[in-house]
């Protein structure tokens, strides 16, 4: 029989070292993708638009389709003033048309919970596109 002795103890360490292997290359993959996602989320490009001219058939669906929201939050459909109620029910009328899409046009001063209102109206009322139109900025330079 043999005695125990320290050259048969169990190990009871833990080896660390792969562990931090693929910690180190977690940590090296993630410093490489980190600036690949940060700017997608921070820097914002704006489409440039062109101005539709008259004769142009979209033209002709925005203008029957128009939802404008004036400086001080009022509603204006297909020239119309309207409040909140009032565009609810047009837009559930309107909202069984398959080709009916919303074109809203919204002034630079109106703040952002009173379009995000106008949407969330919409989107109860059933209505699956919304659109919204800009003008081109004027050049005043050019003469």
């Amino acid at each position: 029989m043999k005695s125990s002795n320290d050259n048969e103890a169990m190990m009871s360490e833990i080896n660390v070292t792969p562990l931090v292997d693929v910690m180190l290359v977690l940590l090296v993959v993630f410093i490489v993708t980190a600036p690949l996602l940060v700017p997608q989320s921070l820097k914002i490009t704006l489409p440039e638009t062109e101005r539709l001219t008259s004769s142009s058939s979209v033209s002709l669906a925005i203008e029957k389709t128009r939802l404008i929201i004036q400086a001080d939050g009022k509603l204006v459909f297909d020239e119309k003033p309207v409040n909140d109620k009032e565009l609810a029910v047009l837009l559930r009328a309107k909202a069984l048309e398959p080709s009916f899409q919303l074109f809203v046009e919204s002034d630079e001063a109106v703040k952002y919970g009173r379009v995000a209102q106008v949407m969330a109206i919409a989107k109860n009322a059933g209505i699956p596109r919304i659109s919204f139109l800009t003008l081109p900025q004027t050049d005043t330079t050019k003469k």
